[in-house]
């Protein structure tokens, strides 16, 4: 699907009206209260109940009494790309891009999952075709970048890339020209609250429960595929922002809320749940929505759609 098609089907050429540019004044007004629906992990495929959840997923979200200002997609919009030929990875896109063009009419941000990313571990993959790892991802959403930032009302969002390539695989962290860009971000919006959106988490319990034994001298099983191994790094610089009120993430299909030296951070879950096949542990197929308050605090209602 061309590039301009896509953009118009998910609305983000909309969402430069929506989304007021950055150095908007911040109010203290009721009116800057907003609220967001968190979609992450729809992982689309052609599979009826993949279809039917999507559709069912963004169906519940436009019902919603009061509607939120826009959606954020947390990363792994289809199934797989890492390891898919070009011609299942072009299925999945189209499939998601009518699913979206169909049912959807709210602005969207989206981060990048390591999902989205196309040929990485696929065997003799062409590295010089401009749809590579994540050339693909840049052209569906029509981004410049894997990173950005964006200001709506007094807070500013910052959308990170965690996946970088590892040995085949792939590793959780910021490479150093993203952690420098975050940096200056911070400095430069220290007037906003701040939430800092991630697809693998910065902060998270539930990456330690991810998976169901443990290694056999007992300690827990940790990827550095699920957690962010940059993350005391990363907590260093927090640090020094007291306006940085929570971080929001997806990955690991399950749930969890922690304050971390006053931060707030999200684990939300799966749209797709155990991958289409129900609930995934104990965590059944759901979308979060936040409440972001003029006082720059947050609160979380998890739907089970």
């Amino acid at each position: 699907m061309q590039r301009r098609k896509f953009i118009q089907n998910v609305s983000l050429l909309t969402a430069a009206t929506t989304l007021p540019a950055v150095g908007h004044a911040v109010s203290t007004t009721a009116k800057s209260k907003f609220s967001v629906a968190f979609i992450s992990d729809i992982h689309i495929k052609p599979l009826a109940e993949a279809e039917a959840g999507m559709r069912k997923v963004l169906r519940n979200i436009h019902q919603l009494k009061k509607q939120p200002d826009f959606i954020i997609n947390g990363g792994d919009c289809v199934m797989d790309a890492l390891a898919a030929d070009k011609e299942k990875t072009k299925i999945q896109w189209d499939l998601f891009n009518s699913i979206m063009k169909a049912e959807n009419k709210l602005p969207v941000k989206y981060a990048l999952g390591n999902h989205d990313i196309w040929a990485w571990q696929l065997k003799d993959a062409d590295k010089k075709d401009p749809l590579y790892g994540k050339g693909w991802w840049l052209q569906q959403t029509g981004y410049a970048k894997t990173y950005y930032s964006y200001t709506h009302n007094n807070w500013h969002f910052i959308v990170l890339d965690s996946v970088q390539e590892n040995n085949g695989g792939y590793i959780a962290l910021l490479d150093d020209a993203q952690f420098a860009w975050l940096e200056n971000e911070l400095n430069n919006h220290q007037e906003k609250f701040i939430c800092i959106v991630s697809h693998i988490p910065i902060m998270s319990f539930c990456s330690a429960m991810f998976f169901k034994d443990m290694l056999p001298n007992g300690d827990w099983k940790l990827s550095r595929a699920l957690l962010h191994t940059d993350a005391r790094k990363i907590k260093d610089l927090f640090k020094k922002h007291s306006n940085i009120k929570t971080c929001l993430s997806g990955h690991i299909h399950l749930q969890d809320e922690l304050t971390y030296l006053g931060i707030k951070y999200y684990c939300n879950g799966a749209v797709s749940g155990n991958w289409w096949g129900g609930a995934f542990q104990d965590f059944a197929p759901a979308y979060a929505l936040f409440d972001f308050n003029a006082d720059g605090t947050v609160e979380r209602k998890m739907i089970e759609y």
